[in-house]
Protein backbone atom coordinates (compact mmCIF):
# COMPACT_ATOMS: atom_id res chain seq x y z
CA UNK A 1 0.00 0.00 0.00
CA UNK A 2 2.54 2.59 -1.05
CA UNK A 3 -0.12 4.94 -2.49
CA UNK A 4 0.08 8.98 -2.42
CA UNK A 5 -1.72 11.52 -2.39
CA UNK A 6 -1.86 12.65 -5.42
CA UNK A 7 -3.20 16.00 -6.91
CA UNK A 8 -7.01 15.12 -5.82
CA UNK A 9 -6.09 14.41 -2.47
CA UNK A 10 -4.22 17.89 -2.36
CA UNK A 11 -6.73 19.83 -3.82
CA UNK A 12 -9.11 18.36 -1.15
CA UNK A 13 -6.77 19.33 1.40
CA UNK A 14 -6.78 22.64 0.13
CA UNK A 15 -10.29 23.30 -0.25
CA UNK A 16 -10.87 21.78 3.04
CA UNK A 17 -8.24 24.29 4.94
CA UNK A 18 -10.20 27.13 3.04
CA UNK A 19 -13.39 26.15 5.03
CA UNK A 20 -12.47 25.15 8.14
CA UNK A 21 -9.97 28.65 8.54
CA UNK A 22 -10.94 30.75 5.96
CA UNK A 23 -8.74 32.72 3.72
CA UNK A 24 -7.33 35.28 5.74
CA UNK A 25 -6.06 32.62 8.10
CA UNK A 26 -4.15 30.61 5.82
CA UNK A 27 -1.04 32.94 5.51
CA UNK A 28 -0.77 32.96 9.12
CA UNK A 29 -1.06 29.41 9.42
CA UNK A 30 1.67 28.99 6.25
CA UNK A 31 4.17 31.38 8.47
CA UNK A 32 3.87 29.25 11.55
CA UNK A 33 4.51 26.08 9.81
CA UNK A 34 7.29 27.14 8.28
CA UNK A 35 8.78 28.89 11.23
CA UNK A 36 8.24 25.45 13.32
CA UNK A 37 9.81 23.59 10.58
CA UNK A 38 12.79 25.94 10.20
CA UNK A 39 13.63 25.79 14.36
CA UNK A 40 12.64 21.94 13.90
CA UNK A 41 15.30 21.81 11.08
CA UNK A 42 18.21 23.80 13.35
CA UNK A 43 17.47 21.79 16.08
CA UNK A 44 18.13 18.58 14.41
CA UNK A 45 21.22 20.32 12.90
CA UNK A 46 22.77 21.14 16.54
CA UNK A 47 21.65 17.42 17.60
CA UNK A 48 24.16 15.71 14.97
CA UNK A 49 26.94 18.45 14.96
CA UNK A 50 27.09 17.47 18.83
CA UNK A 51 27.37 14.02 17.70
CA UNK A 52 30.37 14.80 15.46
CA UNK A 53 33.42 14.28 16.93
CA UNK A 54 35.02 17.55 17.48
CA UNK A 55 37.80 18.97 14.76
CA UNK A 56 40.81 20.30 14.85
CA UNK A 57 40.37 24.13 15.86
CA UNK A 58 42.69 26.60 16.22
CA UNK A 59 43.23 27.72 19.63
CA UNK A 60 41.00 30.50 20.48
CA UNK A 61 42.37 32.67 23.48
CA UNK A 62 39.57 32.56 26.16
CA UNK A 63 37.29 35.69 26.08
CA UNK A 64 37.69 37.56 29.09
CA UNK A 65 34.86 39.65 30.84
CA UNK A 66 34.64 43.06 29.99
CA UNK A 67 33.61 45.11 33.29
CA UNK A 68 30.97 47.60 33.19
CA UNK A 69 32.60 51.10 33.10
CA UNK A 70 31.54 53.40 36.81
CA UNK A 71 29.16 55.23 34.49
CA UNK A 72 27.36 52.41 33.78
CA UNK A 73 27.27 51.38 37.71
CA UNK A 74 25.54 54.37 39.10
CA UNK A 75 21.68 54.69 38.14
CA UNK A 76 20.05 57.90 37.95
CA UNK A 77 17.83 58.45 41.60
CA UNK A 78 14.03 57.58 40.69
Amino acid sequence: MGSTIGVPGIILLVILALLLFGPNKLPELGRAVGRTFREFKNGTREILAEDEPPAKKKEEAPQQAVAPSKSEDKRLPE
